[in-house]
Parts: C-alpha cells; structure tokens; sequence
C-alpha cells in the first residue's frame, strides 16, 4: 500500500502520446516524513502517520514538539504542519524520520484521493438538494423554492432524514479510481486524472490499495 499527504494547486489539461486531451488535477505531493509506526500490539492498529508542509516551531504545543523529537529537519525553526495516520494491513517496515517523495508512484497507477468538500454555508432545498421548486403561477405566491410538505403530523416529529434546507459542503469526500497520469519528482507533483474534492490549497490524501513504498 502506497500512500502520501498533497496540496490541491488546480486543474490543467496534458496530451498523451497519441493526442488525446486529458483533464488533470495537479498536486504538490510530499516530501513526506515518517512522524509514528503504530503497532497492534501497543496501539492496538497497524498504521502509519506521516507529516507533510511547514510551520514554525513555536506555533506548535510542547507535547508535539516532544512528539516530534528524533525527526530530522533541515531547520531546527520549523517542523511539519499537517499529520495523518493511513492504517497498513499488516506490520509496516517503515521506520521513524524517513522521507519519501512522489517517486514511490508511477504512471497509470490507481489511487484513492480523500480531501475536505468546499464550504457552501447555509443553503436551501433547491440548490442542497435538488428539489424542482414550485410552479410559479397559480397561488404559488413566495412558495417558489419552498421545501413543501414533509409528511403527516401524526408522530408530532420531524423525521431523520427528511431532505430539508442547512448546512451544505464541508465534508470528507472519497473519489476512488482515479489514474495517475504523470509524476514530477523534480517539482513534487502529481497529476491525476480528473477531479479531485477540495479548494485550491486545500490538503488531500492519496494512496492506493495495492503495493508496498518503497523508499
């Protein structure tokens, strides 16, 4: 199993060999760092967490920092920013403190992208949901993009469920499937077909199910 921690940077098209346009998402994949190796054992899950970006060293609690200890960094003023586990199936070979770049993936591979859906507020049945609206004629007065009738008044309640107006975006969207379709080791890229969850900036995790890293 291959995994690594990016950056969305946006979207461009690439030509393959035999002239096709390909949509591509572009992102900044890595340098990662090993930060823990969990044992089932002691942590009750094989997993491992990998730390990937920048921050200044005294933006970060002290128990981080103690969490950190023993891993090298090129200043000794900044330390990693984001830090996620990805479980392994079974007891993984990595080791504390080794870096790894985009290189461990290769063309045509298939990945799973996980990132943090863009915020859209509070929004209506319309736009949440896809509700049709009402008729705009016809004593429909104010009632156009109205909820309507959410059922009998029987149990006093509102029903889980029910597809009414409020909070949209900002979840953890999964896209499974998604091909890798040219790796920059030179400026920690990746492009992967298509279109992966998330803004510009925003942090996404990719990995695939099949495969050991090599490093």
């Amino acid at each position: 199993m291959k995994f690594i921690l990016g950056k969305k940077i946006g979207m461009t098209q690439v030509f393959r060999p035999d002239g096709t346009v390909v949509p591509v998402t572009r992102v900044q994949a890595g340098p990662c760092v090993v930060t823990q190796v969990k044992h089932e054992g002691k942590d009750g899950v094989h997993a491992v967490q990998i730390g990937f970006g920048t921050q200044k060293i005294f933006r970060v609690p002290k128990a981080q920092k103690g969490h950190f200890k023993g891993i090298p960094f090129g200043d000794k003023a900044v330390t990693v920013r984001y830090v996620r586990d990805f479980r392994v199936p079974q007891e993984s070979p990595l080791q504390k403190g080794q870096v790894y770049t985009v290189q461990i993936f290769e063309p045509g591979e298939k990945v799973k992208v996980v990132g943090q859906s863009k915020g859209k507020g509070f929004q209506g049945v319309v736009k949440r949901h896809k509700f049709a609206g009402s008729l705009a004629t016809h004593g429909h007065k104010d009632q156009l993009r109205m909820p309507g009738s959410i059922g009998s008044t029987g149990p006093q309640r509102v029903f889980k469920g029910i597809r009414m107006a409020g909070h949209m975006g900002d979840d953890r969207v999964t896209v499974k499937n998604l091909e890798v379709v040219e790796v920059r080791p030179d400026d920690h890229e990746l492009l992967i077909k298509g279109a992966i969850p998330g803004a510009r900036g925003g942090l996404v995790l990719i990995s695939t199910t099949q495969g050991d890293i090599e490093i």
